[in-house]
């Protein structure tokens, strides 16, 4: 039991949602991360170290403001999480197509100036962490296990492409980050639900 409460939620709940099943490919950055692989083949991620590297990624996210924060999902099953988190957090989003040069062409019309980007996927959502590359800005990625991890800075291993996976990373990050800012104390002075965050 002991172990349990290292957790930030239960183990069950991380294993109900998911949030440690990869994909059959797995890339050389990802083995680190990688448990086991099943009979079927799906690589099967690490739950202490997912749970390590959110911990990690709230601390390092709560060092900025929520305006200097830009969190991007291109994959539709983030949509409803990340829109979530911005509701909580006021920080800038994406749930969708990010075009390149919103952060490096300040003549653009949706010029944006963020300190710190949050995408859920490395590769679908590449052009704002080239964009972040060019202009200097710390990246931070969830990663499958096949996912590489050119210009990311913190990897946060993570099934990110389920629904439920997505929506309980985002519910805990941001109640983790509002914990670390200091603007709730405790756990249960979250009030935002899981199913804010998670697409039926």
């Amino acid at each position: 039991m002991a172990e349990e409460q290292q957790f930030l939620v239960p183990q069950d709940q991380y294993l109900k949602a998911g949030i440690h099943i990869g994909t059959k490919f797995r890339t050389k950055y990802m083995e680190n991360f990688i448990y086991k692989v099943r009979p079927d083949g799906l690589a099967v991620l690490n739950l202490q170290k997912i749970d390590e590297r959110i911990k990690t990624a709230a601390k390092f996210l709560a060092q900025y403001s929520p305006e200097d924060i830009l969190v991007v999902s291109r994959r539709e099953n983030g949509w409803k999480a990340v829109t979530a988190m911005a509701n909580n957090v006021g920080n800038k989003f994406f749930a969708g197509r990010y075009l390149p040069g919103i952060l490096t062409n300040p003549a653009l019309e949706n010029y944006i100036e963020v300190k710190v980007v949050f995408v859920t996927d490395a590769w679908p959502d590449r052009n704002v962490i080239n964009d972040a590359a060019k202009m200097g800005i710390p990246v931070i990625a969830l990663c499958d296990t096949n996912n590489q991890a050119n210009n990311i800075d913190l990897v946060v291993p993570c099934n990110n492409k389920g629904k439920k996976s997505l929506g309980l990373f985002f519910w805990i990050l941001t109640r983790e980050y509002l914990k670390n800012r200091g603007e709730i104390k405790k756990d249960s002075d979250f009030k935002a639900k899981l199913e804010d965050f998670t697409e039926e």
